[in-house]
């Protein structure tokens, strides 16, 4: 049994795309990053912290359980989902006309084994001007996504070019997630 331990429609919609059967129990942990963490060590870290979290809930010692967190980083900021609208705003200045980088990390938890991953994607974007930033934000679509756009959204249009997995900048990297699954045993169960 595949469980993911998020509440991510995005991770449901992508896991779902490429074809697993599973079932959701979001984990509810803190999400703060740590003094001087640095953003791969955070993101992996609070993956598994919400496998194990959900795996320890669960009375099956036969579950596979998904964990994930991704966030985006420019000059070593993480930028987690924003406060608010003016912390929107401020992570989209801090983005405008730049390149950074958005980092899932993924955990996979059985009772055997916990694999532990990441995923970078360098993703760049159009200078934005305040018009667009504040017309963005009224669209309520970057209040829950981390640094404060969809690129799956109406962000699409200012992102001239990405480096590396498009699914990892949607919130879920497919690719290595199908490549810790197939590293278990419990991968033939997770597909029809």
């Amino acid at each position: 049994m595949l469980v993911l331990a998020s509440q991510s429609p995005r991770r449901r919609e992508l896991l779902t795309q490429a074809g697993y059967h599973f079932t959701v129990q979001p984990a509810d942990i803190p999400e703060d990053p740590l003094p001087n963490e640095n953003p791969v060590a955070y993101v992996t870290r609070l993956a598994r912290q919400k496998a194990q979290a959900v795996y320890d809930q669960l009375a099956d010692p036969s579950a596979t359980v998904l964990g994930a967190d991704t966030t985006v980083t420019v000059d070593d900021e993480i930028l987690g989902k924003p406060a608010d609208s003016q912390d929107a705003a401020r992570m989209l200045r801090l983005l405008s006309g730049r390149s950074h980088r958005v980092i899932t990390g993924v955990a996979l938890v059985t009772a055997h084994s916990c694999e532990v991953a990441a995923e970078v994607t360098a993703v760049r974007f159009l200078t934005l001007s305040d018009e667009e930033i504040a017309s963005y934000i009224s669209t309520d679509e970057p209040l829950d996504k981390a640094g404060a756009y969809a690129i799956q959204g109406r962000a699409a249009r200012w992102i001239p070019r990405i480096v590396g997995c498009y699914f990892n900048v949607v919130g879920l990297p497919l690719a290595l997630v199908s490549t810790l699954l197939d590293s278990t045993s419990t991968h033939p169960a997770s597909l029809p």
